[in-house]
């Protein structure tokens, strides 16, 4: 996570070979396509060959394409595309493999409580992160040797996840060879439904802070981006922490409502950010959002998968998160462009429409499950015999 939370100033690294938010928006986007792509096979690559092997591979991978952007030097080529491909389908095999990884070792019913405790440590992470990338880059004229920095930082941070995850995940059995359905029949049969949507959408709600904070505080005239990372990753730790037996509780779609209501304020509040420290306020309601929303959307993506189908399940879910970056981060950078050329207040558009897009499917999502549970309910109540009708006859 350090390394993930480094490239949150990619948007300088844009910036500096000429783009604009436009093509920030489109390059992060399409870089997104490359892991969807491989999504499903590396979870039948999980499933086959077991998590280490892709875990391991998926890292020395994340390093390699961090190398490679240090020989990008022009915006309007394909060599820029296709490294950022390289970048999201590495970090959707190391994040799909660890989370499988750790999955399998709880059941069912704390699946969620499991993956979130496993996905605190990396709010450790994004806090020291983006303190080093504003300790590399920040209240500077950005040039090339900054961004160089951060990549090479990237990098070393990736290694060290590298030697980590061989480190523990050392001994561990590969997979017991079994006869394999077909991919898309599995997932036909196995498949969560309306929660596939809801995992799209935290993509887009998630994604956004990652991608157009920087150029957004910069637009402020911030130079630091710091203070909303850390505010939402101590917000996210504590509330994980204090919520981490809601999703078995509560139940599971409760708990997704709970975390998008949480998202929208946090783009709402975005609104309200003037100086450094107001960073601070949605910063925190981002944080409770992930904090509630991404382990509950993992389980209950992968609780309609059999165990010996879970990577399959976890990366199909990610996949969607994918989706959601391949379909927001171009929009909201569209956005942000139209508005330029209109007139408008070009981040107050983005972030409005962002959340009514977020807010629109939420409640579509909240129909969905309380007809399910008005069937289900239906079903379980025994039938009520119809009065017969005895006609007296003096």
């Amino acid at each position: 996570m350090m390394c993930v939370c480094l490239l949150f100033r990619y948007g300088d690294f844009i910036y500096l070979l000429g783009g604009s938010e436009l093509q920030l928006g489109w390059i992060v986007g399409i870089g997104t396509i490359g892991a969807l792509a491989m999504r499903l096979a590396q979870g039948a690559s999980i499933d086959h060959y077991g998590p280490r092997k892709v875990w391991l591979f998926s890292l020395v991978s994340v390093i390699v394409s961090l190398f490679a952007h240090l020989m990008i030097t022009r915006i309007d080529g394909p060599e820029i595309y296709l490294v950022r491909m390289l970048f999201h389908t590495s970090l959707a095999g190391a994040f799909g493999s660890s989370i499988t990884y750790i999955s399998l070792r709880a059941p069912v019913v704390r699946m969620a409580e499991v993956v979130g405790t496993l996905g605190s440590s990396g709010f450790l992470g994004m806090i020291l992160g983006t303190q080093l990338g504003d300790l590399l880059c920040g209240g500077q004229v950005i040039e090339r040797v900054h961004i160089n920095r951060l990549f090479l930082a990237a990098a070393c941070m990736a290694t060290c996840s590298l030697v980590c995850a061989w480190m523990a995940t050392r001994g561990v059995l590969r997979p017991a060879v079994r006869r394999r359905p077909p991919m898309l029949w599995l997932i036909r049969r196995y498949h969560p439904g309306r929660l596939l949507l809801m995992g799209m959408v935290m993509g887009i709600g998630v994604g956004l802070p990652g991608t157009f904070l920087r150029p957004y505080t910069e637009a402020l005239g911030i130079t630091t981006i710091g203070t909303f990372f850390g505010a939402y990753a101590v917000t996210a730790f504590v509330t994980r922490m204090a919520t981490r037996h809601l999703p078995a509780r509560i139940g599971i779609a409760p708990t997704i409502l709970l975390g998008m209501t949480s998202l929208v304020i946090s783009m709402i509040l975005q609104l309200v950010v003037v100086t450094t420290w107001h960073l601070v306020i949605p910063g925190i309601a981002a944080g409770v959002a992930h904090a509630l929303l991404f382990p509950s959307v993992v389980a209950g993506g992968s609780r309609t998968f059999p165990a010996r189908h879970r990577g399959l399940a976890t990366t199909l879910t990610l996949a969607m998160f994918d989706v959601g970056n391949l379909v927001g981060m171009p929009l909201a950078g569209s956005i942000v462009h139209g508005s330029k050329t209109m007139g408008l207040p070009p981040y107050s558009m983005m972030f409005l429409s962002m959340a009514a897009v977020v807010t629109v499917a939420s409640v579509y999502f909240a129909l969905g499950m309380r007809s399910q549970a008005e069937s289900r309910r239906e079903t379980l109540l025994p039938a009520v015999p119809e009065q017969e009708t005895v006609e007296i006859v003096p």
